[in-house]
C-alpha cells in the first residue's frame, strides 16, 4: 500500500496514531494491544525520512515517539479529552442516579438531558469543588 501525504498530514497522522494508541493501551499494563504498537512504530519509523527526526528515537528495531514529541503538547490534547469525557460521564451517572437508575427511553430522555446539563453547568463553574460524599460516622 502506498499513501501520499503532505508533511503536515503526516504529522497529523503521527498525532492521531499516538493518541489512539494511548487511549487503547495506556491503562492496559502488560495486556497491551501490540498490533497498535506495531502500527505506531511503522509510522514513527518514517519520521527521519520526512525531516522530523526529532519526533522519534530508536531502541533496537523500534522507532518510538521521542521525549520531545511526548512532552511537546500531545498530552495536553489527551488531558483535555479526558477531562471532557470525565465530566460528561460523571454528569450522566449522577443524573441517572437522581432518576433512580430507571431505564432511559423517549419519555424520560429530556429529563436526563436537563439533569446532565445542570451538572455540566456546575462542573464548568466549580469543577468538583461542590461534590461531597456523605459518610456514616
Amino acid at each position: 500500500m502506498e499513501l501520499k501525504l503532505s508533511r503536515k498530514q503526516y504529522r497529523r497522522l503521527l498525532d492521531m496514531a499516538y493518541i489512539g494508541n494511548w487511549i487503547l493501551n495506556s491503562a492496559r499494563g502488560e495486556d497491551r494491544f501490540h498490533d497498535y504498537d506495531q502500527v505506531q512504530n511503522l509510522l514513527f519509523a518514517q519520521a527521519e525520512g520526512q525531516g522530523m527526526g526529532e519526533l522519534t528515537y530508536q531502541i533496537g528495531p523500534l522507532s518510538l515517539p521521542s521525549p520531545d514529541y511526548i512532552n511537546g503538547g500531545i498530552h495536553d490534547a489527551i488531558a483535555d479529552y479526558e477531562d471532557a469525557i470525565f465530566f460528561r460521564i460523571l454528569a450522566e451517572e449522577l443524573a441517572r442516579r437522581d432518576m433512580d437508575d430507571v431505564p432511559i427511553d423517549e419519555h424520560n430522555m429530556e429529563e436526563l438531558n436537563q439533569r446532565m446539563d445542570a451538572y455540566m453547568e456546575e462542573f464548568e463553574l466549580h469543577g468538583t469543588d461542590h461534590v461531597m460524599v456523605e459518610t456514616e460516622d
